[in-house]
């Protein structure tokens, strides 16, 4: 069965979905005011595998993560501002044209990492509509007030009577609220509100802000809770079944959530709520007040100073993969080298395996060549055993809160025993023609499917084919202009690099690498 560390509980909950046979999931996407780090990476790839072991378990399932562009403002520590509006400034973009640029970038980037996409990918500036009806409902429920144009949450009010049904505010992080109300930093537009907890449902737009949508309470934008309260209920119902996100989500982001989701329909809004850790770098989270942000653009292409080479997306995956989700996973170039190495031997051992038959207890290659040579009997008397148990545990510990340190671990065992059949080294008698197809089914399974891995060549043949569409597509375009001086100088270049081009007779173009 499988089993989830669930951060509301505080421990390990055998999973079980509200519809049997159904699974809704949320996950909290990126606030496209800027490209993608190394820190966005971990949750996208994290719950990507969460999305595709329940398809796997034979799940229907939902995903939805949003894309946060507009009314993203700090709640602690920071200036509450709204981060795509002063980017757009600074940028000397329509915010519209920066959202459309970064969130380009993001699915580029993740592309890359062989992600799936969500099953929907909501925007908090397509939920305006929805977002102001839920807050028309906490306001007539008595937990909201209005001020000078904007509109906050009473966490105070929120607690005297929540607290009594089993959902204090705190009841995922573990704060108190009283403890709260003595540390919370004075914060700008601190004296618009009754509690310093307080926090915004609508702020009201100052005459410079770009980004404004009319409300009932004036011309203003929304605050960070409300886009994903709204939109989880609008695609996943008032109740689902897994809430993801970053550990530094938990509060306020999804303390807030539970609580206005909680007031409009009177119950947690998730069943199971997963958190993944951190990536620091030399024991510090990775963020911009730490001046030690790596984009996904600069370890691809290593031009950051903290890189010592440019880094495959798929070694950068693989080094994520290695460490269980709710561990600390710290960068540095050693680790993400020594991970480069760790895929690339899991990968040769991999199509090595997959040249494998068995055919009358011998074993061969799929040229049909004898594997009769330099055979010796296996040291290990069991080894039709130790691999059987080896591929079992996959299930065990995939199911063991999706640890997938310790399938990888369970696979680098396999290596060396993969390794000695196809060298020879081990005798083929030693493993049946069933252990054999349980095992390549199996490595297949979890290495493509659940895990996303490909190959580093593959994967880069995918990336060239997909450039050559894109010269192939702007050639399209130059001879439709009547611009031929382009149009022959794309072609030229291409052949130059011995990429040939050929017109077809139906107007397409095929082209072929040598």
């Amino acid at each position: 069965m499988l089993k989830v560390y669930n951060s509301l509980t505080r421990r390990k909950e055998v999973f079980e979905s509200l519809i049997p046979g159904y699974a809704g999931m949320y996950v909290c996407g990126p606030t496209v005011s800027g490209e993608s780090h190394l820190g966005h990476a971990r949750p996208y790839i994290t719950f990507d595998v969460v999305y595709r072991y329940l398809m796997h378990l034979g799940y229907k399932v939902r995903y939805v993560r949003n894309i946060t562009d507009a009314g993203h403002f700090e709640e602690e520590g920071r200036e509450a501002e709204d981060k795509i509006s002063k980017k757009a400034v600074i940028e000397k973009l329509e915010p519209m044209e920066l959202v459309q640029k970064y969130t380009n970038l993001f699915h580029w980037a993740f592309e890359r990492f062989n992600t799936l996409r969500p099953s929907i990918e909501p925007t908090a500036t397509g939920h305006i509509v929805e977002q102001i009806e839920m807050i028309k409902k906490i306001i007539e429920d008595g937990f909201a007030y209005v001020v000078n144009g904007s509109v906050y949450f009473d966490v105070k009010k929120y607690n005297e009577v929540f607290a009594q049904k089993g959902l204090p505010y705190g009841i995922l992080s573990g704060r108190v609220l009283e403890e709260m109300l003595e540390t919370t930093r004075e914060l700008d537009n601190q004296e618009e509100k009754r509690n310093k907890t307080d926090f915004a449902l609508w702020k009201n737009a100052p005459p410079e802000h770009i980004m404004r949508w009319p409300s009932p309470w004036g011309e203003g934008f929304p605050g960070w809770h409300i886009e994903c309260s709204a939109m989880s209920q609008k695609y996943l119902g008032d109740q689902f079944d897994i809430h993801g996100g970053g550990m530094d989500l938990q509060f306020p982001h999804h303390e807030a959530e539970i609580a206005q989701s909680a007031v409009c329909n009177g119950r947690i809004l998730a069943k199971y709520w997963m958190h993944n850790n951190m990536i620091t770098i030399n024991g510090k989270k990775m963020g911009k007040s730490y001046n030690n942000v790596i984009k996904l653009s600069e370890l691809f292409t290593g031009n950051h100073p903290m890189l010592d080479q440019a880094y495959h997306p798929m070694t950068i995956k693989f080094f994520i993969l290695q460490t269980h989700y709710r561990s600390t996973l710290d960068f540095s170039n050693d680790a993400l080298k020594a991970a480069d190495k760790g895929l690339k031997r899991l990968w040769e051992a991999y199509e090595n395996l997959n040249k494998l038959t068995n055919d009358s207890g011998q074993m061969t290659d799929k040229n049909n060549e004898k594997s009769t040579v330099n055979q010796q009997p296996s040291t290990e008397e069991n080894l039709d055993v130790k691999i059987v148990k080896l591929v079992n545990e996959f299930e065990e510990f995939i199911n063991d809160d999706f640890n997938t340190a310790k399938v990888l671990a369970n696979m680098f065992e396999l290596v060396p025993i993969i390794n000695g059949i196809k060298d020879k080294h081990i005798a083929a008698d030693t493993i049946s023609t069933s252990t054999l197809q349980l095992l390549q089914q199996q490595m297949k399974i979890y290495v493509e499917d659940i895990l996303g891995l490909q190959s580093i060549q593959q994967h880069n043949n995918t990336q060239l084919n997909g450039i050559i569409e894109l010269m192939i597509n702007l050639r399209k375009e130059a001879r439709q202009k009547k611009d031929y001086t382009l149009s022959d100088r794309i072609r030229n270049e291409l052949g130059a690099l011995g990429i040939q081009l050929k017109d077809e007779k139906d107007g397409n173009i095929s082209y072929t690498i040598g």
